[in-house]
């Protein structure tokens, strides 16, 4: 048995791995067996699996798991899958994303994945045979997709347009969960109230590029105390998910808007559109002109 880190540059050059199909921002795994010989694992990105086959479990970030046919896993970014035990008959199929495709594809729908993953810590959701249909479809078709090949006009956009149809379906499967309440677990609960508080209003907050001193105040906490309920809580402290925020705003109106630099600038909280310049090179290694045109 071994340790695994799995990350975008170990799967694109794992021959034993069949890759359906890989971009800068998505890996669709179609068989994952041979994990059968990991002990441990750590997981850099965002991961959907689906189990097709047999049974697993152990433990993802210290929690209890167990994963069967017909269910799904789902995890964040950064997590530690360990003490694994397969059956023989083991498999799944999975799709890793990083942390910037997930945000585009889901929006404002990021609050539920967030909630499910770090507030609820639900790591595998059961499928009724609708939604096994469902996927199955959209499944059939994405294989269709890329097995006619990477010279197809648009291919990576259609794959991509498939993939998030398939994470909003996933979402609303994660949101009725939710609502009915069923075997969650809430996970940790000291300071699990407060770092629920600062997720919903740092997605409900129009301007969200403010110091983390100005979130803690509205939450009526200490800035370092936030910070160090959501390292606890995800790994992640204040500033990064912050920026992840921001950056996400900043890709969506400079694609997605007609705006001009000017005008996005202060509709995200920048004293003026300079700084935000600075912010966009800085975070993006381009200007807001080339992210904007950039493909």
């Amino acid at each position: 048995m071994r340790k695994e880190e799995i990350s975008f540059q170990t799967l694109a050059t794992n021959d034993a791995l069949h890759i359906g199909y890989s971009d800068n921002d998505i890996v669709i795994v179609d068989s994952i067996q041979q994990f059968a010989i990991v002990s441990e694992a750590h997981v850099q990105m965002s991961a959907i699996a689906v189990c097709t086959s047999g049974r697993i479990t152990g433990q993802i970030n210290d929690q209890n798991i167990e994963l069967r046919q017909n269910q799904v896993a789902v995890m964040p970014g950064n997590v530690r899958v360990t003490d694994l035990m397969i059956s023989p008959d083991f498999n799944i199929k999975a799709m890793f994303f990083t942390t910037q495709i997930l945000q585009s594809f889901l929006r404002e729908k990021m609050s539920i994945w967030n909630e499910v993953m770090y507030i609820k810590r639900l790591h595998v959701i059961s499928l009724s045979d609708d939604d096994i249909l469902f996927f199955t479809c959209f499944y059939d078709m994405l294989k269709l997709c890329i097995d006619k090949g990477a010279e197809t006009p648009f291919q990576g956009e259609v794959i991509q347009s498939l993939v998030r149809s398939a994470m909003l379906g996933l979402c609303g499967a994660m949101k009725q969960q939710l609502a009915d309440g069923s075997n969650i677990s809430t996970g940790a609960k000291s300071g699990n109230n407060h770092f629920q508080r600062f997720l919903e209003l740092l997605h409900s907050s129009e301007v969200k590029h403010r110091s983390v001193k100005s979130y803690a105040d509205e939450l009526f906490i200490s800035p370092k105390y936030l910070s160090v309920i959501c390292k606890k809580h995800s790994g992640k402290t204040a500033n990064e998910w912050i920026r992840e925020q921001v950056m996400e705003d900043i890709r969506y109106y400079l694609k997605q808007t007609d705006l001009t630099i000017a005008q996005i600038a202060y509709l995200l909280g920048f004293p003026n559109p300079s700084f935000f310049s600075k912010f966009v090179k800085e975070h993006f290694g381009l200007t807001p002109v080339q992210l904007r045109e950039k493909n």
